[in-house]
């Protein structure tokens, strides 16, 4: 007598969860999905310098993060579900729609379009868990972290939406208050009452895709950069000023992506898959990479300030904050992230924050803006050739993650 085997159920009728043995690659979907982004940091690097003020920074600082955050989420579902699954697709798309929508609302948030972008990055959160719980019915552990991470996204929800509805100075304070609770939660993998934190064995993250996602993200904030400097030419600068002012900001944007591949950026898939510990980079990642862009971002607004805008004898204080304070933030971002592929910092990172807090920044303040930018610039090539020599005629080092 013979049996016959049992039959496999159909893939549309298991839940969209990944499949540890299957490819990893990045999908065309999720690539596409990026493109929101190309857009919302022009938005936010513009807006940065119009009215430049401490104020107008804080405010891009709570955009960028907001925006982030809805990347940064969306890239760990595609690490965990099936992005080649219709339900998963549907997904991607409907939180892009949402992100696009946030887009718009940028140059507005802090006066009459508050709500739009509150109550869209609210809809995204909470939307996802939504759909997410009884699709992955039948995978109780997979469902409850669903349930945790909903119900974290819930409590943020009301500052959120309150900070949509009031005056700009409490707006700044509650989304800041609610901006916290949604880095607090994931740092702490979304503790709940009666379901306690999501266990590290559902944190695991797969090297290939997410580490690849991370670096697709900081292309994407130089692409930002670039825009900049393509749009350069203006009526307040003569020719020379603008192909010398050009030069500049091209060569920092080349200098940007040669200290983050290198060798960090190039070894991050490998720093993953050989940690004892995956999920720290799940608890780190997001934090380190949100620094570099917060970076290369506030760069791109510097570039504004030296390309775009007329300035005659010194810089004000606000600009050169702007135009060192962008290198600055991306080498405290670097550094970090040295740490997490090697368990070290070259002394170039901090070299190099210290060359532009006490030797450029003291000078820049007397000078136009475009040497202030020459002056960032020349740090940068000393942390790149600094990385060069250090690097040359060795053997490829092998990463080497905290444990």
């Amino acid at each position: 007598m013979s049996f016959a085997k049992p039959e496999q159920p159909a893939k549309r009728d298991r839940p969209p969860i990944r499949d540890p043995e299957s490819p990893r690659r990045v999908t065309l979907l999720e690539l596409f999905f990026d493109l929101v982004y190309v857009v919302a940091l022009a938005l936010v690097s513009r807006g940065m310098v119009v009215d430049l003020n401490w104020e107008r920074a804080l405010q891009s600082l709570i955009i960028l993060m907001a925006l982030w955050w809805t990347w940064a989420i969306t890239t760990l579902v595609t690490d965990m579900y099936d992005p080649e699954r219709p339900e998963i697709k549907m997904l991607i798309i409907a939180v892009m729609f949402g992100a696009l929508l946030m887009t718009t609302a940028i140059p507005d948030a802090f006066t009459s379009r508050g709500m739009v972008f509150a109550a869209t990055y609210v809809a995204i959160h909470l939307g996802r868990g939504l759909f997410l719980m009884p699709t992955v019915r039948g995978h109780r552990q997979t469902q409850r972290r669903a349930a945790r991470i909903f119900i974290w996204f819930a409590v943020s929800a009301v500052p959120w939406i309150i900070g949509g509805l009031v005056a700009v100075r409490a707006r700044e304070a509650l989304w800041a208050l609610a901006l916290a609770i949604d880095y607090i939660g994931f740092r702490l993998a979304y503790p709940v009452p009666g379901l306690g934190a999501v266990p590290d064995a559902q944190r695991n993250v797969a090297a290939e895709h997410l580490s690849e996602r991370y670096q697709q993200f900081f292309i994407i904030a130089l692409g930002d950069a670039i825009l900049t400097i393509g749009t350069m030419f203006s009526m307040y600068h003569s020719e020379k000023e603008n192909i010398g002012a050009f030069t500049v900001a091209f060569v920092s944007t080349l200098l940007l992506w040669r200290i983050y591949v290198h060798k960090s950026g190039e070894l991050l898939p490998r720093a993953i898959s050989s940690s004892k510990q995956p999920s720290r980079f799940l608890n780190t990642a997001p934090y380190t990479h949100l620094l570099m862009v917060a970076g290369v971002v506030t760069t791109a607004a510097g570039f504004d300030l030296v390309l775009h805008q007329p300035a005659g004898g010194r810089m004000p204080p606000a600009w050169a904050a702007v135009i060192l304070g962008g290198p600055a933030l991306f080498l405290v971002g670097r550094a970090l992230f040295e740490y997490e592929v090697f368990s070290r910092v070259s002394l170039s990172r901090p070299g190099g924050l210290l060359a532009l807090l006490t030797v450029v920044a003291p000078v820049a303040l007397f000078l136009p803006p475009l040497f202030a930018s020459l002056g960032a610039t020349l740090v940068l090539a000393g942390v790149a050739v600094a990385d060069y020599l250090r690097s040359r005629g060795r053997p490829p080092e092998d990463p080497s993650p905290p444990h």
